[in-house]
């Protein structure tokens, strides 16, 4: 199943390429079917966009986001139940939302856009997130999308009223004998008093509990969180954090983020805004954020600068990649979509780059920076969230692959790039999705393009 752009409106299609090889109930291949259409499905085009889709991997069903409804589909997208979400009275202005106060803001119908859809396979429910009321989630049973709990009543309830679809991203941290944990990441527009950029929150077992998506930590000083200081929009007055794909791996999660940032260019005394792509690392039991590192990726081929991330996806390199990469076949391998450049975010280039990073090699990277800082050499190196140059603190102590940070060197940035291996580029139609996976020792890619086409 293809993950779709989301500019793609209103039909959405899963490849014949990928439903043509089935396996029978004895695990053996059929063969292709040579002329198997494409299998469509349209919604109600007075709703609008579809925003995000997920497939539940036990069943094959699959989970659609739109504008004020949430569809879920047979693996042959045969419409098994619909849940509105929207449109309901509304004002962005309204915080918190009427049902905990009284708002004074003059409402009007709002639609509801879907900002985000994770399949909580422990619970057997879905966690759909959307941007009335300054970014509500719902928790629906995966059965009927019946309406298990829609938590509204603390500060920490809402997640951001941003309205780009793509704004925000969730990972869920599953554990065998407690809770589970959801790791959200998503933009602010401008409010950072009110909404963490990145934080870690209860998922409780109980849909309607009171401590539902309350922060994994929180007391005076310090919480499960990391909020854009007021100051960094002094600097950059529109600044915020995109995120665009987020996973978790061995003891991390990580996120990958588009951000602005202030630079000089050479030759020039004034200073420029273009965009970062940067990978976010995170460890899984780190409720004090003192982990939290920030690592510039990019790629570049033939001496052209793709910087501007569209798209990623974390597969395994498999057999014959690994050998090529000098890595295991087990190792994680993350595939991105570059445009050319960095200095437009809404309108970037048709130059395009698929690029992979070997995530260990990244993290080797984090490691020696990790190392040169508790040796006390040079700064903090994150401009955006401490503003002023802060430096490293000596400490002895072993840095391992492993280390989590401590109350001091933290929060921290790597200034020099890594550079990703670029594998196939586009120059007239812009990737901007991809998948991955193994097949047969072989790592395959499909990417969708801004035309909506599709490769192999």
């Amino acid at each position: 199943l293809i993950m779709l752009p989301a500019m793609w409106k209103w039909t959405c299609l899963v490849s014949h390429l990928l439903l043509s090889t089935t396996v029978s109930p004895l695990g053996r291949q059929q063969p292709p079917h040579p002329k198997r259409p494409f299998i469509t499905f349209t919604g109600d085009q007075a709703e609008g966009n579809f925003n995000h889709l997920v497939v539940d991997e036990r069943t094959g069903h699959i989970y659609l986001g739109a504008v004020n409804r949430i569809y879920k589909l047979s693996s042959d997208l045969k419409v098994l139940v619909t849940h509105q979400t929207g449109p309901d009275e509304d004002n962005p202005k309204c915080y918190p939302p009427r049902v905990v106060q009284t708002c004074n803001e003059p409402l009007t119908p709002t639609n509801n856009i879907n900002k985000m859809l994770l399949i909580d396979y422990k619970e057997n429910r879905l966690i759909a997130c959307g941007s009335l009321y300054q970014g509500i989630c719902k928790l629906l049973r995966l059965d009927d999308l019946f309406k298990l709990g829609e938590p509204f009543h603390k500060k920490e309830h809402y997640l951001s009223g941003v309205n780009e679809s793509g704004s925000v991203f969730g990972v869920i941290v599953s554990y065998s004998n407690m809770d589970d944990k959801l790791f959200i990441a998503t933009a602010v527009d401008g409010k950072p008093e009110y909404f963490p950029t990145i934080s870690s929150r209860k998922l409780t077992k109980n849909s309607e509990a009171d401590g539902m998506f309350a922060y994994v930590f929180h007391d005076e000083f310090v919480a499960s969180m990391i909020k854009i200081p007021s100051d960094t929009f002094t600097i950059i007055p529109d600044f915020d954090i995109y995120y665009i794909y987020g996973f978790s791996s061995g003891n991390f999660v990580y996120f990958l983020t588009l951000q602005p940032e202030m630079i000089s260019p050479p030759g020039s005394t004034t200073k420029e805004q273009v965009y970062t792509s940067k990978l976010v690392r995170l460890c899984k039991e780190d409720t004090a954020f003192n982990s939290y590192v920030e690592v510039p990726i990019g790629c570049e081929k033939n001496g052209v600068e793709y910087r501007l991330l569209q798209a990623a996806y974390l597969s395994k390199a498999g057999a014959i990649l690994a050998r090529s990469l000098g890595v295991g076949p087990e190792d994680d391998i993350l595939f991105t979509v570059f445009s050319k450049g960095q200095k437009r975010k809404m309108k970037s280039l048709d130059e395009s780059a698929l690029c992979i990073f070997v995530l260990k090699k990244i993290n080797d990277r984090i490691k020696d920076r990790l190392q040169s800082c508790y040796r006390g050499e040079g700064t903090l190196d994150l401009a955006w969230l401490k503003v002023k140059d802060i430096p490293c603190s000596s400490a002895l102590l072993t840095i391992d692959d492993n280390f989590c940070g401590l109350d001091m060197n933290a929060p921290l940035g790597v200034s020099s790039m890594v550079r990703g291996l670029p594998i196939f580029t586009e120059d007239g139609d812009r990737m901007t999705s991809v998948i991955a996976y193994v097949y047969k020792n072989h790592s395959l890619a499909f990417v969708g393009t801004k035309s909506g086409k599709l490769k192999k």
